[in-house]
């Protein structure tokens, strides 16, 4: 499959391949940090939304919240499950806003689908360029030096009597600007098996580097990568929730 191609071909899947995500609590700790670090207000936009979740919570918070995606098909989902909310297909790389906004989410380690360090440049620029004065963006980022390529996350799930598990793990090769995302799903019911198999290029990133890019366009902070409380980032950590508040560009 080429790239992103699991998620569009199998829209109808994403739910259920993140069905352990605890998207309330995920939602509620970056409400949470907009209320500390933010400027107070509620227009807030969730880049590479998918089908929606995180936007349906802080709609439940108050929120005027949107979303935007590349994949067509995830966001006709998403539109159903917050029929309140405004939808774009754009590409976070490059977008542009109707209004200034309080707070950007991109949720999912999704920052890293910008295809290359210009492609991030970029996307950072268009946040701060969509962002009202002390505005905040927030995601969660994943260290490309402290990636394990052993490492994997696997789980199952039953669907209209369909049984299905669910694999991803990160690959960093040790060099160079993109990592992978490795992604598998297996379908078994009483007569076959399918397997669907994807590699999905993304940029790679230290911290460091993260936040030498950050830098010029906010303040920036690094915090433990829970969504159940708020602590400072411990320095061995690989991933980590990235709080940045906008500062004025210097001429």
């Amino acid at each position: 499959m080429s790239a992103n191609a699991l998620y569009t071909d199998l829209s109808g899947y994403y739910d259920l391949m993140c069905v352990d995500i605890d998207y309330h609590a995920q939602s509620h700790c970056v409400s949470r940090l907009a209320q500390l670090f933010g400027n107070g207000g509620k227009r807030h936009l969730d880049l590479a939304c998918g089908t929606g979740p995180h936007v349906r919570h802080f709609l439940d918070f108050g929120f005027q919240s949107a979303g935007l995606d590349i994949n067509q098909p995830m966001l006709d989902i998403a539109a159903k499950r917050c029929p309140e909310a405004q939808f774009s297909m754009q590409d976070m790389g490059n977008f542009s806003a109707d209004e200034p906004l309080d707070l950007i989410t991109c949720f999912l380690y999704s920052i890293h689908y910008n295809g290359g360090i210009d492609q991030l440049k970029q996307c950072i620029a268009s946040v701060h360029n969509a962002l009202a004065d002390d505005g905040l963006f927030c995601f969660n980022a994943v260290a490309k030096d402290k990636i394990n390529n052993a490492l994997f996350v696997e789980h199952g799930a039953t669907q209209d009597a369909e049984q299905f598990t669910f694999r991803s793990s990160w690959y960093y090769g040790g060099d160079g600007e993109m990592q992978a995302l490795k992604l598998s799903i297996t379908k078994t019911n009483q007569t076959e098996q399918q397997i669907w198999q994807d590699e999905h290029p993304m940029v790679a990133v230290s911290f460091a580097e993260l936040v030498a890019l950050l830098s010029p366009y906010f303040e920036v902070q690094l915090f433990e990568h829970d969504y159940h409380k708020i602590l400072p980032m411990d320095a061995q950590a690989g991933n980590a929730i990235v709080v940045c508040t906008k500062k004025p560009l210097v001429n």
